[in-house]
């Protein structure tokens, strides 16, 4: 009888351990949220770059969004045993089997940006009011300008597309300094001022404000052809202002901001001899004259990467250890959140469910 207990006694421990299901569906939302919101994250970085490459060398720019993720766990234990013992003791006959499944089943739904809303989206100048909002937002006016803004009051911007291609205008790059000057001391702001049928955006000038930003302030005006005793100039769409109390900022569409940051992607000499792609628009300086997201090529896998894509037997990347770029690429992907794709539900969905 003593022999038997020895016997059945971890037989039956064993089963404890195997029967006992502990819970699948808490553990998994602190790993699955953070494993697939960088999976997420790290594949809108891809996209983004592989279009302006595609942009740059003549593709056509394709999104893909992911509408869902749905992930599904199952555990399934079974454990079972026999025991059995006849006279004489050598002919006793014991048995343990068990089989256990683990499912994880993720199911992925991807819809492709198309149609006419969505191209409309890509092709429609942003608002000046989104540009606006983004300066009061905290973003840096002359970098917010140098990327969204084709001109102010005529001051034309730099722009590397192939059929318009062309220099910025010297006072336009002043204007930005003056600007980023002004924004700093805190002596600009916007605000809403309601007309008889809408709401007008208005830039004021505030008086209070140290001499370097009053002198700063007063050479903007100048520059875009203000009067300087207004402190409140309405903010309009336009490549012209009608009066001296406005400010007429003619903006980018979504797909021109992509086209300017293609033109100055580093491409292989031999692409540029072969005419698969254009020469490299070269930078005027550094800061907002330079390369605004540098991007460069090598024919192998890079180490260092913020983001990368393989194209036409090379990859493309940003340095990691190249911040101006990774955060102005960045805010490209922030100011495409700001349009609507009309291709899906928004941001990603994920839905787990689990079983034990």
């Amino acid at each position: 009888m003593t022999r038997l207990r020895l016997a059945v006694l971890p037989i039956l421990l064993f089963m404890l351990l195997l029967g006992g299901c502990a819970p699948l569906g808490a553990p998994t939302i602190a790993r699955d949220r953070f494993e697939y919101t960088n999976a997420v994250a790290e594949s809108w970085k891809r996209q983004m770059l592989l279009n302006i490459l595609k942009i740059r060398y003549g593709d056509a720019p394709i999104f893909l969004d992911v509408t869902s993720i749905i992930n599904q766990y199952s555990l399934e234990t079974e454990v079972r045993g026999t025991l059995g013992w006849s006279n004489p003791p050598s002919a006793d006959r014991q048995e343990l089997g068990g089989t256990g499944r683990y499912y994880d089943r993720p199911t992925i739904t991807y819809a492709p940006l198309s149609g006419e809303k969505f191209a409309r989206n890509l092709m429609t100048p942003i608002s000046p009011a989104t540009v606006m909002s983004l300066v009061e937002g905290g973003y840096p006016i002359d970098m917010v300008f140098r990327i969204l803004v084709h001109s102010v009051n005529g001051l034309e911007n730099q722009f590397g597309g192939s059929a318009r291609m062309r220099r910025a205008d010297p006072q336009f790059y002043e204007l930005l300094e003056k600007m980023r000057l002004v924004q700093a001391s805190g002596a600009i702001a916007l605000r809403v001022k309601k007309t008889e049928n809408a709401g007008a955006l208005v830039m004021v000038f505030r008086k209070h404000a140290d001499e370097r930003a009053q002198a700063a302030g007063k050479e903007v005006r100048r520059l875009l052809g203000l009067d300087e005793n207004i402190r409140e100039f309405r903010v309009v769409y336009g490549s012209t202002a009608e009066g001296e109390g406005e400010i007429a900022l003619r903006t980018r569409s979504f797909s021109e901001i992509l086209t300017d940051i293609a033109s100055t992607i580093e491409v292989p000499p031999e692409h540029v001899a072969e005419q698969r792609v254009q020469p490299s628009m070269e930078p005027e300086g550094e800061g907002v004259r330079g390369t605004m997201v540098r991007i460069r090529y090598s024919r192998e896998v890079p180490e260092d990467a913020f983001a990368s894509v393989p194209y036409r037997n090379g990859w493309f990347w940003i340095n990691d250890r190249d911040f101006q770029s990774k955060r102005l690429f960045s805010f490209l992907m922030f100011v495409m959140t700001l349009t609507e794709t009309g291709g899906g539900s928004g941001a990603p969905i994920v839905t787990i469910s689990a079983g034990g």
